[in-house]
């Protein structure tokens, strides 16, 4: 019989919904405001990236202010960016989040953004997505650290171990690696190769529990064993 995941943890920006060119236009918009120039390269820098860590790199750019107040405009401007033109769901992951609850496993939102703007991204999800959110605001210690992921395996009562961390992000990965969970790569802005992910899917559509449930079980297959 196949051994399940007790969770699956999922990241937010790239991963859930495709957040990032509202976050590079907030950013553009910013840096050009202080005279500056933001280019796409200097934007996949802080894809992934804790926030205090993209707002260092943002002053470093000419970015004259504090960075907790960096933080607070870019956060409104990709809110408002999601209320007047759509959250963009990456392709099969809200089919996927629908069919884990159908399963009955549990799933955690683990999400560098602000707990604000994770929350209202969850707001806008028909359905009962996840038991519970860890955000940026959340944790002292940012991605790549393991502590987001941790946590939210602590709020669920599970151990990490019996958990599959989903990410788009070299940053995030190497989180949910760190963790010890079975960590999942499906690439979107910035590649996956060689970070050292469980396993790559290109999408999530199409993917269905059982897949993760198969992922899982190869995964804590006894060592030597054969299928």
């Amino acid at each position: 019989m196949s051994r399940q995941p007790r969770a699956v943890l999922w990241d937010m920006d790239g991963t859930l919904v495709d957040t990032e060119p509202y976050w590079m236009a907030a950013e553009t918009a910013l840096v050009e405001s202080f005279g500056g120039t933001w280019s796409h390269e200097d934007a996949l820098q802080l894809v992934g990236n804790g926030l205090i860590d993209s707002a260092i790199i943002l002053q470093n750019a000419g970015v004259d202010m504090e960075a907790d107040a960096i933080i607070s405009l870019l956060t409104d401007s990709v809110q408002e960016a999601l209320r007047t033109q759509g959250v963009p769901f990456r392709p099969g992951a809200r089919e996927l989040l629908s069919d884990l609850k159908a399963a009955g496993i549990p799933t955690a939102l683990v999400t560098m953004s602000l707990r604000r703007m994770a929350l209202g991204v969850v707001e806008l999800i028909d359905f009962d997505a996840f038991e519970l959110v860890v955000a940026g605001d959340d944790v002292e210690n940012p991605k790549p650290h393991p502590e987001p992921y941790l946590q939210a395996a602590a709020l669920l009562d599970i151990d990490i171990t019996e958990a599959i961390v989903i990410e788009d992000s070299p940053t995030g990965l190497r989180a949910g690696i760190a963790s010890g969970a079975v960590t999942l790569g499906v690439p979107h802005i910035v590649s996956l190769e060689e970070v050292g992910a469980h396993e790559l899917w290109p999408t999530l559509e199409g993917r269905s529990a059982a897949d993760l449930i198969d992922l899982f079980d190869r995964q804590n297959a006894p060592t030597g064993a054969t299928r």
